[in-house]
C-alpha cells in the first residue's frame, strides 16, 4: 500500500511510511530468494504432507539439520 502512494500519488516514501505505520526499513525490503530456500521449502512440504503431519516446525527443523 506504501508503495503504490508513493508511485501513484508522489507522496514521500517517509509520510507514506509513517500513514501506514511501517517502517523506512520494511519498505525497502527486498528478499532474496536463492535454490536452497526452495529446496528446504520441498522437504518441509514433503516431511509434514507424508508421514510426520503433527510435527512442528521446530521438529521438523531439528530432524532435517539432523539428516
Amino acid at each position: 500500500m506504501a508503495q503504490r502512494s508513493v508511485t501513484e500519488h508522489g507522496i514521500s516514501i517517509r509520510l507514506a511510511c509513517a500513514a501506514f505505520s511501517i517502517s523506512m526499513t520494511c519498505y525497502r525490503y527486498q528478499p532474496r530468494l536463492s535454490d536452497e530456500n526452495a529446496e528446504i521449502a520441498d522437504w518441509l512440504l514433503r516431511l509434514t504432507g507424508t508421514t510426520h503431519r503433527r510435527w512442528g516446525f521446530g521438529l521438523c527443523f531439528l530432524y532435517l539439520r539432523n539428516v
